[in-house]
């Protein structure tokens, strides 16, 4: 029956389908996209928040019938003036990296300081609660909400950076339009003419697909077309390493996850294009999945991948006579150390935007981390040359490694392609999670031998990672694992062994951090062990261990510039010897992480600055923004070269021109992007120095090219060793109250040179947000491959209420290789999270874990997150 109410003062009449969510409402049928869809049904994640009557309300949640009679207040409709300050004070906090949670969490902002003119801090971030935020770790939000509490007693909001050089807290990049929902995401788009897609799914971990009968779901009111793999044009099968994974699992063939696609739907509306997904009937032979790694190993054991055996990779990283240096080690410490699969959980969920153009060819709108990848798969995947793919980034909401592979964007491809029309697909929850790679859950068994002295003999450590049923980027996780596994301290002699192995599991691959985390979970207790058997402080050990330049990294890289974990030590002493004379339990911990991929892979920085002739400079770079900051950053790096101010400048990521750099991994964004910017800035530099105006050189366009071909191949076998070009570190201390809860972390980073203080304080925020998570709450469970929850509670993300105060000291060594001394520090600043929290716990209750999350601590029971699974 109709419903009728009043949206943003004008009146409504509907009649929603049975089952109809109110975010369904208001989004399809009123066009209000600055409401998100992050979790729907569960309303869990806040995204979807509108003022119902006054109140904030998740919309997700909330049938579209019970909205009737009432007063719907969204971001579009508050006055224009209340606006500019939400969007201002949220801008001048740097309280925004992705974006895609603000809108809701900037309208909750509002119905916060409408009631309380002057919130605390801590009634702020329960006020929150219903809200998830997977970049910021919620201090600058807070931040942002406190000034607009002030601003509306007439406080002034800071003026937001406009300056951008290098080392000015430049507002990012579209901040108001982000924060107030005006900023479309691939989900808020449409075309006229548009069919949105759905998917099938496999409904078992491994099992052979006897038929696909389409038949039902053709003949459901609104379809248009129903593609499998008899459908595919080209190449079915694709992958960023390994051309592992079909598009579609084809009647004959095993599905080898729960998240295998064996029909893909295209329909007038998204309702009839999940029901008539649900209607393709798939006949199975259940076949028993592998399950364990080790298993996977065995002989005789079922062959999970037919493109790979089930070994994906094993590196090999071995310098001297490790046994004999154990045997005459002082003192000697060994054990296993075990992490968890986790899902990366960014707020948007994937979607794809397929648009045929004339002439065969087609434009494609990607959220992926690596457009030129998706534009290669997608070409060999319709059988077309790459010059028919017109690629777009639309900047993401998150990403943290989980966009490198693609997702929905060749099935979307491939349902424009035969209907003639633009389709938009994109994922529930639910199927999101199926769907992309994970972490790795590593085993690692470490023997770890030091003298008297404390110094560092020997390490040696062997590690098996579950890298599930396709190759994703798995072996070079466990490969950087093992590159990684004496953490950032000078060690003679190493025998390391890793095994990536393929499983019937959920695939894994790139997240943050990329094996260094899990590496570093044992490796930094070892130390803790040692410091003990040796009669030495933790810091103490470290000190006398840590790198400086010409010692060598556990690759055998004699490290000869920029090692700047001596300085993150100094830096947090006051505050571990402060702690450590109150009585606190504290914890210590360091990192290490390589900033570009290195290992002998060529890698690009690619940009390319256009004069156009209004005047601005359109600004093209091959890599992502997927909340990090990057086109900021690179607009910084513009100005500084140019001279020009930042708001000349209008960044750009699609095909105009090839600037194929891969995938945006490996904390080389910066590193890379920066230089290339750089170069071509210059050049325009150049040309207005020589007396040129800008609109003298409309139409001109300026190039920078920068290449890297001087790393070498994990153990390859030549005279000087460079694994890496460049690498971040880190030293966390954790503080424990006397109830055993997380009360403070000070984290502190070498950043080679800080581009935006504000931007990287808030990487570093996130990210230690992230990394309490993978210590204690976070964990994607399967039972039978399949993921045990979907609920994002559950799930055990942090929330505001559980963050404790984070206190981040930028440290600067600057990189000679860098743009102007910068390196990355997108994925150190979880890297030693993990293990100083575990070495926290010892100090307070005297039990080492040496398995995560660490469920059972007190630290994790103070914690909101992780529902009815936290004690399993």
């Amino acid at each position: 029956m109709p419903i009728e109410f009043v949206l943003n003062g004008t009146t409504h009449r509907i009649e929603p389908r049975p089952g109809e969510s109110f975010l369904e409402t208001l989004r399809e049928r009123c066009g209000i996209t600055s409401l998100k869809d992050g979790c729907s049904p569960q309303g869990q994640c806040g995204c979807c928040v509108a003022l119902v009557d006054g109140v904030p309300k998740t919309t997700c949640a909330m049938p579209a019938r019970v909205a009737h009679g009432k007063r719907i207040v969204t971001l579009d409709g508050l006055p224009p003036d209340e606006r500019r300050q939400i969007a201002d004070c949220f801008v001048a906090a740097a309280a925004l990296q992705c974006g895609f949670c603000i809108p809701g969490i900037a309208l909750r902002a509002k119905a916060i300081t409408d009631r309380d003119p002057a919130p605390a801090r801590e009634a702020i971030a329960r006020a929150l609660d219903l809200h998830l935020c997977r970049c910021t770790g919620y201090v600058k939000i807070i931040d942002a909400i406190e000034l607009l509490a002030a601003a509306k007693h007439g406080a002034p909001i800071p003026a937001a950076c406009t300056d951008g050089r290098v080392g000015q807290s430049l507002a990012r990049i579209g901040a108001a339009q982000t924060v107030l929902g005006d900023r479309p995401f691939v989900d808020d788009l449409a075309a006229p003419g548009m069919l949105h897609g759905a998917l099938t799914l496999s409904a078992h971990p491994r099992a052979r697909v006897l038929r696909i009968d389409t038949a039902r779901a053709r003949a459901l009111p609104g379809v248009r077309a129903v593609a499998t793999a008899a459908d595919v044009p080209g190449e079915r099968w694709n992958g960023l390493l390994i051309n592992d994974w079909p598009g579609f699992v084809a009647e004959g063939e095993e599905a080898r996850c729960v998240g295998d696609v064996l029909a893909a739907v295209a329909a007038l509306d998204r309702h009839s294009a999940r029901e008539a997904a649900k209607l393709v009937e798939v006949t199975y032979e259940v076949l028993p999945p592998v399950l364990d790694p080790r298993r996977s190993l065995e002989a005789g054991a079922p062959r999970v991948n037919p493109r790979h055996e089930n070994l994906l990779e094993r590196a090999v990283v071995r310098r001297g006579e490790v046994e004999a240096a154990l045997a005459a080690s002082e003192h000697v410490v060994s054990g296993t150390w075990s992490t968890q699969r986790i899902e990366h959980l960014f707020l948007e969920p994937e979607s794809a935007l397929a648009e045929p153009l004339p002439g065969g060819n087609l434009r494609l709108r990607s959220q992926g981390q690596g457009i030129f990848d998706d534009r290669r798969q997608v070409a060999r995947f319709l059988g077309v040359s790459e010059d028919r793919i017109f690629v777009e980034l639309v900047p993401n909401g998150g990403a943290f490694g989980g966009r490198e592979d693609m997702s929905v964007q060749a099935q979307t491809a491939l349902l424009a392609h035969l209907t003639g029309a633009p389709v938009k697909l994109t994922l529930s929850r639910e199927e999101s999670i199926r769907i992309h790679p994970k972490r790795h859950p590593i085993s690692m068994d470490y023997t770890v031998g030091c003298g008297a002295d404390g110094q560092l003999t020997a390490v040696k450590a062997r590690m098996i990672g579950d890298s599930g049923a396709y190759a994703s980027v798995g072996g070079k996780v466990l490969e950087r694992a093992a590159g990684h596994a004496c953490g950032p301290y000078h060690v003679p002699y190493v025998d390391i062994e890793s095994f990536a192995v393929y499983t019937n599991n959920p695939p894994c691959g790139a997240m943050r951090g990329f094996g260094a985390n899990q590496a570093h979970f044992a490796m930094e207790a070892c130390l803790d062990l040692l410091a003990k058997k040796a009669g030495l402080d933790r810091w103490e050990i470290r000190w006398r261990n840590a790198l400086r330049v010409g010692d060598t990294f556990t690759t055998g890289q004699v490290m000869e510039k920029s090692v700047g974990i001596g300085k993150t030590l100094e830096a947090v002493k006051p505050h571990y010897d402060a702690a450590l004379r109150a009585g606190r339990a504290v914890g210590i911990a360091c990192g290490i992480k390589n900033s570009g991929i290195g290992n002998g892979v060529e890698e690009w920085g690619k940009a390319r600055l256009v004069v156009e002739p209004d005047g601005s400079v359109s600004l093209y770079n091959g890599y992502t923004e997927m909340g990090q900051g990057l086109l900021t950053v690179l607009v910084q790096f513009a100005v500084e070269a140019s001279g020009l101010p930042a708001s000349r400048f209008v960044p750009k990521v699609d095909s105009t021109f090839d600037l194929q750099c891969g995938q945006t991994t490996g904390s080389r964004a910066t590193l890379l992007g920066g230089r290339a910017v750089l170069a071509a800035a210059a050049k325009l530099r150049a040309d207005l120095d020589a007396g040129h105006s800008l609109a003298a050189l409309a139409g001109r366009v300026y190039a920078g090219d920068v290449v890297i071909r001087d790393t070498t191949a994990l153990g390859a076998p030549v005279a000087k060793i460079k694994t890496h070009t460049s690498f971040g570190y880190a030293t966390q201390v954790v503080m424990l109250d006397a109830n055993g809860r997380v009360e403070r972390v000070v984290a502190a980073h070498d950043a080679g040179r800080v581009v935006n203080p504000a931007q990287c304080a808030g990487q570093i925020e996130g990210a230690v947000h992230m990394g309490l998570g993978y210590a204690l709450t976070e964990e994607l469970r399967c039972e039978n491959g399949m993921p045990v929850t979907f609920k994002l509670k559950e799930l055990g993300v942090l929330r505001a209420r559980d963050m404790p105060v984070v206190e981040v000291i930028l440290v600067e060594e600057p990189e000679p290789e860098g743009p102007m001394g910068a390196k990355g520090v997108g994925e150190i600043g979880l890297v030693p999270t993990a293990a100083a929290v575990a070495s926290a716990l010892e100090a307070f209750d005297g039990i080492r874990r040496t398995t995560l999350p660490m469920k059972d601590s007190s630290a994790a029971r103070a914690m909101s997150v992780g529902g009815p699974l936290v004690a399993q």
